[in-house]
């Protein structure tokens, strides 16, 4: 008796043919797979100037999951399954995924961060999922970035757009850049690395802004370096200041506490792009990007703009995620 509950000693003999062994990975389809995944990724990992990388991407349908590395941790994000999926069946997979990956990678459990991916609304869309404030610095490319691997959804690095980055970097010398919706800041600090003659950093989110000025800091960058607060819908419209390269990349969808109206990238991207192209210099560049699938720009619109249109979108998905090379969509449109 544990006082008044009354208690059993159990043993049990465990054999073949009452527990499953999840000890040896040559059994298990994902453990295979993701073996396969890392053999392949090597020779090119020798070439990458990171150590921030995709190793799966939901390669098998029955385990659902996305794994990325950040130097010594993994983030694996689970897509919430479908109704249709078995919950208990999901869960089981899930917990496999889990099991085989310190096995498989090297990396102890404990510095293995999940994530479950699902469609937010409203206010959910922002909200962090955790407060432990921790963060880690990470490198690419001859950057350095803070990443936060648990108390958000996203880390703070969008690391398909590791080849954007670059390309952005090598336009920028010289240059006059702006950079809207631009979450933590990383394609700014690539584009002063890269030696703009100045960088205007706009978000609506003070977090992100106060990110974006980190990641300035961590990289000992000092010159004409702007951070500003602002709904950029709203900025834009009453800005009149010209650029010579222009980043956008906004949602694909938002309906956050701070704007008065919803916003559709499909609906809604020529009204941005006819204000960004007011704030273009003759003979600029705008770079803009999205990650809505099957987006449709409107190239009529454009010409009318005056806008020359080059879809860049093959060419900016890395290796590790050419599996869902729609990923995202990247377009240079030039002023002529």
């Amino acid at each position: 008796m544990n006082g008044k509950l009354e208690c059993k000693l159990v043993n049990y003999q465990l054999d073949a043919n009452n527990c499953q062994q999840f000890g040896d990975s040559q059994d298990n389809d994902f453990a295979n797979r993701l073996k396969k995944n890392l053999k392949k990724l090597k020779p090119w990992l020798k070439k990458q100037d990171t150590n921030c990388y995709r190793i799966y991407d939901a390669d098998l349908p029955e385990y659902n999951v996305a794994i990325d590395v950040y130097d010594d941790c993994l983030v694996v994000q689970e897509y919430a399954p479908p109704k249709t999926i078995d919950t208990e069946k999901a869960r089981r997979r899930l917990q496999e995924v889990l099991l085989y990956l310190p096995a498989v990678t090297g990396v102890p459990a404990k510095q293995i961060m999940l994530k479950v991916r699902e469609q937010k609304k409203g206010k959910q869309q922002y909200e962090k999922v955790n407060t432990t404030g921790n963060r880690k610095v990470v490198w690419e490319n001859g950057a350095k970035l803070y990443v936060n691997l648990t108390d958000y959804l996203d880390t703070g690095l969008f690391l398909d757009h590791r080849i954007t980055r670059q390309k952005v970097r090598q336009m920028a010398k010289g240059r006059d850049v702006l950079n809207l919706f631009s979450y933590t800041g990383s394609v700014s600090v690539a584009a002063a690395l890269g030696g703009a003659r100045s960088v205007t950093t706009v978000d609506m989110s003070n977090t992100y802004i106060n990110w974006a000025k980190d990641n300035f800091k961590l990289n000992k960058l000092n010159g004409a370096y702007h951070f500003v607060q602002s709904d950029c819908l709203q900025w834009l419209v009453g800005h009149n200041g010209k650029y010579d390269l222009i980043f956008v990349d906004p949602p694909s969808f938002s309906n956050s506490k701070r704007m008065d109206t919803t916003w559709d990238v499909q609906r809604d991207h020529v009204i941005l792009l006819t204000q960004v192209r007011r704030c273009l210099n003759p003979g600029g560049t705008i770079v803009f990007s999205n990650n809505k699938r099957g987006f449709k720009l409107d190239h009529d619109a454009m010409a009318e703009l005056g806008l020359a249109v080059e879809n860049i979108s093959a060419q900016t998905i890395p290796q590790d995620f050419a599996r869902h090379s729609n990923i995202h969509q990247c377009y240079v449109l030039t002023l002529s």
